[in-house]
């Protein structure tokens, strides 16, 4: 035997030995026995956080997020109550990590004097159980090692906030950066016993998370916090839960007084969301499972011609899965298809779901001079389809 092939069975081996492990650690038996994860932070009595998962914030720019996380913060580094969140992290579990990736040192500063006057707590002195890193200069790649290997090499955090997640990743659009992320999120949590607060963007043209690493996270975080300008007072900000797996709480206010600290705005009403139009989903907020289903069922395993044909089958195949949306909708979501997710190319006139840019090219031509062999057709995997959920 020679060398490389007895390296090669060596690292088949050591793969086997991998994925064994990872099977008995994954097994989860009737006879085992869990206890429930310790809560650590509430909104009145709406537990919003719990050890072990991860949550999120998210608005608009300039909607005061950083000063809604200060007082999150602040109330888990006094485990006490400021504006609405009341804070209890467990003996083993005081300390905090907060990763800024977007300001300056200098404005990074006034964001920690600000989470220690909050908390009571003096300004002229380190706090042993908060640790504030700025990451600004550095590249995703770099950004997540170091949050990598703070987690690892600092034993008593409970609470981490990332206050500038799309900065762990070049495009917020990439599906697989997205999901690596958020993956990494699950782990660092989960690993380590605590709780991840992670705060986004919102779109500018309308109210969904930015990007597909939003979505990503509107399906696997705890709970999802919005923060929005008040319409009848700009400067207030109202807090509102957009996901939430406990019972809902009652959305609150707050501005910024004299001293530059977030306090609640006592004599501001919250506006009421009409409920359909909040809880009614975006097509950005579908997983790529639910657009491959009903991507599946439009092309029917055959590329399709002219804009109006797809348009109408899509109508069809997304009405069948539960998102029943006018064409007007559809028209936007076909474009979302083409140019971001890019499950759906467009060559002459021509959709071609499931393809490489090359093979539809290759078919487009064949089209056009009337020569579809079967080889250039496109061919799906079948998903069961999931007609009992209907998205509003």
């Amino acid at each position: 035997m020679n060398k490389e092939s007895k390296t090669t069975i060596e690292n088949e081996e050591l793969m086997e030995s991998r994925l064994e492990q990872i099977l008995n650690d994954a097994l989860i038996k009737a006879t085992d026995t869990y206890s429930v994860p310790p809560q650590i932070i509430w909104v009145d009595n709406s537990t919003i956080a719990t050890l072990g998962n991860f949550s999120a914030s998210t608005g608009k720019a300039k909607a005061k997020k950083t000063f809604n996380v200060s007082a999150l913060v602040a109330a888990s580094l006094s485990n006490g109550t400021v504006l609405n969140y009341r804070a209890c992290l467990p003996e083993g579990k005081r300390r905090i990590l907060y990763v800024d990736t977007e300001q300056s040192r200098y404005h990074c500063h006034n964001v920690l004097a600000r989470i220690l006057k909050l908390a009571g707590l003096p300004t002229d002195m380190d706090n042993k159980n908060l640790d504030f890193i700025g990451l600004r200069e550095y590249t995703p790649a770099i950004r997540m090692e170091v949050i990598d290997y703070a987690l690892a090499h600092n034993y008593g955090y409970g609470l981490v906030i990332i206050d500038g997640i799309r900065d762990l990743l070049l495009d917020i659009n990439n599906a697989g950066e997205s999901v690596e992320v958020i993956n990494k999120m699950m782990e660092w949590s989960s690993k380590y016993d605590l709780h991840i607060h992670c705060v986004l963007h919102q779109n500018k043209g309308d109210n969904n998370v930015r990007g597909h690493i939003g979505t990503e996270m509107n399906n696997k975080a705890e709970t999802v916090l919005v923060i929005s300008k008040s319409t009848i007072n700009p400067d207030v900000s109202e807090v509102r839960p957009l996901h939430i797996r406990e019972k809902e709480f009652k959305p609150f206010a707050f501005t910024v007084n004299a001293e530059g600290l977030p306090e609640i705005a006592r004599e501001h009403t919250c506006e009421q969301q009409s409920k359909a139009k909040s809880s009614r989903i975006s097509y950005k907020d579908l997983t790529e499972e639910q657009h491959r289903e009903a991507l599946s069922a439009a092309f029917k395993e055959a590329p399709i011609k002219g804009y109006e044909n797809v348009v109408q089958a899509l109508m069809a195949a997304y009405e069948e899965i539960g998102f029943k949306r006018g064409r007007s909708i559809i028209a936007k979501l076909l474009q979302y298809l083409v140019n971001d997710l890019k499950l759906v190319i467009k060559k002459d006139k021509i959709f071609f779901y499931d393809m490489t840019p090359m093979e539809a090219s290759c078919s487009a031509t064949m089209i056009m001079n009337k020569r579809t062999p079967e080889s250039t057709l496109l061919y799906t995997v079948p998903i069961r389809k999931n007609v009992d959920k209907v998205f509003l």
